[in-house]
């Protein structure tokens, strides 16, 4: 790890800014493209978190934006960082030939979809990272550590209602509790490779919203979770928007044939419902208690109401959501393609006079 000469920083920086396949633009108006959001669009745990419930606007980021990746590849991409001919690592290495590299941080959202897609955000440590601060702790700590850390905030910014209600306004959850996870690190970056399709309620989220990603601007704030006093507030690892985005300019990206797509088979409609009662039963089971303060508000931040118990409302409220959106659209209506998780089987569109038991 390095401090960057502000020069030639301003120079590569923007190269690799520039160089995807979806261009950089500003983040009012940038369709079919990504930007970087201010931190204070997100609410993060305050300095008193575990006394008051009071989260504050995130403010700076730690890391800064280097880049964004909308890509497609024959399998599902992994390790993009590992791979020759990533353009983020060939920059590394033309801008670096010798002695340290900047450490880059790289989240790369597998989307569960037959081309294989990826939206990869790339952040960039300018600094050397402090000595025993939560992101040192993140990179030298094991896998367990980091999916119980790893945290996601995403906010629809803009998009239809259909996909507003199952997904809400903003979601907050620990990638690692959810979703499968793989982290990839080197001497000069982590990688975290996250198969949205593990999760069949997430799979089935976001077949949805992939239905309408041409209307959607999303922005998403990854950080490191704080779950003690001394680690008290939360700082943004960096921020990513993308707005708008066309399938059609995803780059493709050749990947190795080691790693291979799973496939939905016809039974996906009921492993789907099984999924979602499990993996409900799950969070309430493994919800941990939290107290709750009075009042909607406070000066400088907002108080957040028993946090784990808003995700369980959250959950259940998409569970009923996509129980009565399957339940009660037409047939017509719904997409015969592969891509669609309820199109597997058409005959197995639940019928108004099945009961929530029959499912779970």
């Amino acid at each position: 790890m390095t401090n960057l000469d502000q020069k030639n920083e301003h120079e590569w920086i923007e190269r690799v800014k520039a160089e995807g396949a979806v261009p950089l633009l500003e983040p009012d108006n940038c369709p079919n493209g990504w930007a970087s959001p201010p931190g204070d669009k997100f609410m993060v745990r305050g300095p008193d978190y575990f006394s008051t419930r009071i989260k504050i606007p995130g403010g700076e980021c730690l890391l800064k934006p280097l880049g964004f990746d909308w890509i497609r590849g024959s399998t599902k991409i992994w390790e993009i960082l590992n791979h020759p001919n990533s353009r983020v690592r060939k920059a590394l290495e033309e801008e670096f030939p010798e002695g340290d590299k900047p450490f880059v941080w790289a989240f790369n959202l597998q989307v569960p979809n037959k081309d294989n897609y990826s939206a990869v955000a790339y952040f960039l440590a300018t600094e050397p990272i402090p000595e025993g601060s939560l992101m040192e702790q993140f990179l030298k700590g094991d896998d367990g550590f980091r999916n119980s850390r790893l945290k996601l905030i995403a906010n629809i910014v803009q998009g239809p209602w259909i996909v507003r209600k199952a997904v809400g306004e903003q979601a907050i959850c620990i990638i690692g509790r959810a979703l499968t996870c793989k982290y990839c690190v080197s001497d000069n970056f982590i990688e975290v490779d996250v198969d949205i399709g593990s999760s069949m309620v997430a799979s089935a989220i976001v077949h949805l919203a992939f239905g309408y990603i041409t209307t959607l601007t999303v922005d998403l704030a990854f950080l490191i979770e704080s779950q003690t006093e001394s680690e008290l507030p939360e700082r943004i690892l960096g921020a990513v928007r993308f707005s708008e985005l066309n399938p059609a300019s995803a780059r493709p990206f050749e990947t190795s044939t080691e790693e291979t797509t799973g496939s939905l088979q016809s039974s996906l409609p009921t492993r789907l419902w099984k999924s979602i009662g499990q993996g409900f039963s799950n969070l309430l089971q493994g919800a941990p208690e939290s107290g709750s303060v009075s009042g909607s508000s406070r000066a400088n931040g907002i108080v957040d109401h028993e946090e784990s118990g808003e995700d369980i409302k959250k959950c259940l409220y998409t569970i009923k959501f996509l129980f009565l959106f399957v339940m009660f659209t037409p047939k017509k209506e719904m997409n015969a393609g592969e891509d669609n998780p309820f199109a597997a089987n058409q005959n197995l569109l639940i019928s108004p006079s099945t009961s929530i038991s029959e499912i779970f």
